[in-house]
């Protein structure tokens, strides 16, 4: 019900809103109040804009009994995202916010939680200079590159499973990112001071995470932001190269990720690492990460025995594509993730390859996907190893 009344809410918005941005338009030969370019845009002068989006993902996709066996074990169709998006500014264009809500069951964490998770972001941004600007509320923190860049731009349906594990993901809190150009060069600075439990968290301790980044972008800027966009669909004329590196601290984290999981029996801090890099050429696109999470005392116990513990260890995520001038894309992914010894005991090395292929009708907003993924364990990468298995999955992207 609290997802069809905020639908509802947005119906009515638009429905009100439309007509008059019309009529707005024959009645003056000023800037049209309404326009359609990049989603549906709303502007009145200088004193309120808001940008509308939307977007959904439709997969299918099948996992295999083992790797010699190709008998299907488990079948995956439905609506991976569906989400609305709100930007704009109210008042005065240096005061921005974002929204952005999911309707899902898979968006809204109910697969790993019992309360859905509608607001994605709610975050306000107060721009002090082109080059400054901060935000408060709920966004994504600067970690991984891949997890920064938006699940509408990636080449493949799902992140890589080192992202699954060790990413940061959103949290609440303050932002600051400035950005220094030298020459054609820009270093990109980037920092956070958040709650450390993630979206839409209750009050749990004092503990709190703080997170900073720094980026090297020694060839000068991508087109069209393409350093956080998955793919060289610009097909770049001059090599591009974006270098990151990210530090985050979570003090008395209450659940296994930090930002996301299941919760701990205790409270514990632990230390996040990543390194990352995108280069980009005449539609060549190579990217690499790095991740490592440690802590001290990663094992909580309950009193009953049971085992919750944080994921220790290290991933490491590669790809590689080439695009076409025709917007075909071929893509290659290679995943390797291996636990620190503390929690042997409880997790494996894994391994995954992928291989897939995009056909962008409209940029990353309108695309048809398809791969085949191989996932191994124990270094074991033999068809008849215990655990192995295959997954294909095809997806369509629809959004404006």
């Amino acid at each position: 019900m609290k997802i069809g009344w905020r639908i509802a809410v947005v119906v009515v918005f638009l429905a009100a809103g439309w007509p008059a941005a019309v009529f707005a338009q024959n009645e003056s030969d000023e800037q049209p109040l309404l326009t359609v370019s990049n989603g549906i845009s709303i502007q009145k002068d200088s004193l309120f804009l808001l940008n509308l989006r939307f977007r959904m993902q439709n997969r299918i996709g099948v996992t295999t009994v083992g790797g010699d066996k190709l008998d299907v074990d488990a079948v995956e169709a439905r609506v991976r995202r569906l989400r609305l998006r709100f930007d704009g500014f109210v008042l005065n264009q240096k005061l921005q916010y974002y929204i952005q809500l999911s309707f899902s069951r898979a968006d809204q964490d109910l697969e790993t939680g019992v309360l859905p998770q509608t607001i994605r972001d709610a975050v306000l941004y107060y721009n002090f200079s082109p080059r400054f600007y901060m935000g408060f509320g709920q966004a994504k923190l600067p970690g991984n590159r891949q997890r920064v860049v938006s699940s509408g731009n990636l080449q493949f349906a799902d992140r890589s499973l080192a992202n699954n594990i060790f990413t940061l993901d959103r949290d609440f809190g303050l932002f600051a990112y400035y950005t220094l150009p030298v020459n054609e060069m820009r270093f990109k600075f980037k920092g956070s001071l958040t709650t450390g439990d993630g979206r839409n968290a209750s009050a749990i301790n004092e503990g709190l995470a703080y997170t900073g980044r720094v980026e090297w972008l020694p060839l000068g800027t991508f087109t069209n932001g393409g350093d956080y966009s998955e793919g060289d669909l610009e097909r770049e004329k001059n090599l591009k190269m974006s270098i990151g590196a990210t530090a985050s601290v979570n003090l008395q984290s209450a659940r296994t990720g930090g930002q996301l999981g299941t919760e701990l029996y205790d409270f514990r801090d632990f230390n996040t690492f990543i390194a990352d890099m995108v280069l980009k050429y005449r539609g060549w696109a190579y990217a690499a990460e790095y991740l490592e999470r440690s802590a001290s005392n990663p094992i909580t116990t309950s009193s009953t025995g049971d085992v919750r513990y944080i994921y220790v260890g290290q991933g490491l995520n590669q790809q590689l594509s080439y695009c076409f001038p025709n917007r075909l894309e071929l893509a290659a992914r290679y995943t390797v993730v291996r636990p620190f010894q503390s929690i042997a005991p409880y997790e494996r090395r894994t391994e995954e390859a992928w291989l897939g292929a995009s056909r962008y009708f409209n940029g990353h907003r309108i695309k048809a996907q398809a791969h085949v993924v191989y996932r191994w364990r124990n270094g074991l990468p033999q068809f008849d190893g215990v655990g192995n298995r295959w997954g294909a999955m095809f997806q369509v992207e629809f959004g404006i």
